[in-house]
């Protein structure tokens, strides 16, 4: 049901760099390979090099897979998301490829919708309010039950987390517990049914809805960076719905090896089978 891209890339940038000119507005889906472009690996080198000694002991390979470890305690559990959220969430991406979109979208009307967690696009630079971060944020807590629909900022407790750590455990001291019911907090990550969308995350998603409703009819560029199929109901679907839609939109898609489109939107889409951060440099 779906074409893949076989078109040589500089071309195809090329046209997208038309397309963007002639847009009225942009609207940005960002995946995990647009991160995975920017540097923020969760294997080899990278998660060696920060979690060498959770490797080492509990023989875990990687940082998504650390996630859901079965530690025996709560140090341990907050020694590696400590960790974790420190590396991802308040260290800026090793390359520039956020700071290269902003670039090419800062004087340009547009909306950014991701399933990407780290925050990387408030870091380079992109207004707060033009983001909608669907699956939640490493930088907040919530209650593990929940009991109540609110989230917590966690910065200066992780960095107290990883400064104060020792054997792979936090002390107990710093242990982060529900300030309502006392129940441990844990992430603010969507990953079932507890999952706290708390009142920024409605005042996001009304922003980005009234954004959607104000481009009916108008020249939009539906631009999708390193998007899986892991929940392509969250961007890509939803891209393609609203592509075939308005007759005046283009869909866009950049992802190395998952660049593909549905028959019925061939004539309006450009596909690009490339590394993320190369195209963007590219159309800088």
């Amino acid at each position: 049901m779906t074409r893949e891209s076989t078109a040589a890339c500089w071309p195809r940038t090329e046209e997208l760099r038309e397309a963007l000119d002639g847009a009225d507005a942009v609207v940005i889906g960002a995946g995990a390979g647009l991160s995975a472009s920017a540097g923020l690996t969760y294997d080899g080198a990278r998660f060696e090099r920060q979690f060498g000694d959770f490797q080492k002991k509990y023989g875990i390979q990687d940082m998504y897979s650390g996630g859901f470890y079965p530690f025996e305690t709560l140090e341990e559990y907050w020694a590696w998301w400590s960790r974790h959220i420190m590396v991802n969430r308040y260290e800026r991406a090793p390359r520039p490829v956020y700071e290269d979109l902003l670039e090419l979208v800062a004087d340009r009307d547009y909306f950014v919708l991701t399933t990407n967690v780290d925050h990387q696009f408030q870091l380079a630079g992109f207004d707060k309010k033009r983001l909608f971060y669907t699956q939640g944020d490493y930088g907040l807590w919530q209650c593990s039950r929940p009991c109540h629909a609110r989230t917590y900022d966690n910065e200066e407790t992780v960095r107290r987390m990883v400064a104060e750590q020792r054997d792979m455990r936090i002390p107990s001291a710093l242990i982060p517990r529900c300030p309502v019911c006392g129940r441990p907090m844990t992430m603010n990550l969507r990953s079932d049914n507890t999952f706290v969308e708390d009142e920024g995350w409605h005042r996001a998603r009304e922003r980005y809805q009234d954004f959607l409703r104000r481009l009916e009819g108008q020249r939009v560029v539906f631009l999708e960076l390193g998007v899986g199929c892991n929940t392509p109901g969250i961007i890509k679907y939803p891209f393609w719905r609203l592509t075939a839609r308005n007759p005046r939109a283009v869909y866009a898609c950049v992802n190395r090896g998952q660049a593909a489109v549905p028959r019925e939107l061939r004539e309006r889409s450009l596909c690009i089978d490339g590394d993320i951060g190369s195209v963007l440099a590219g159309l800088k």
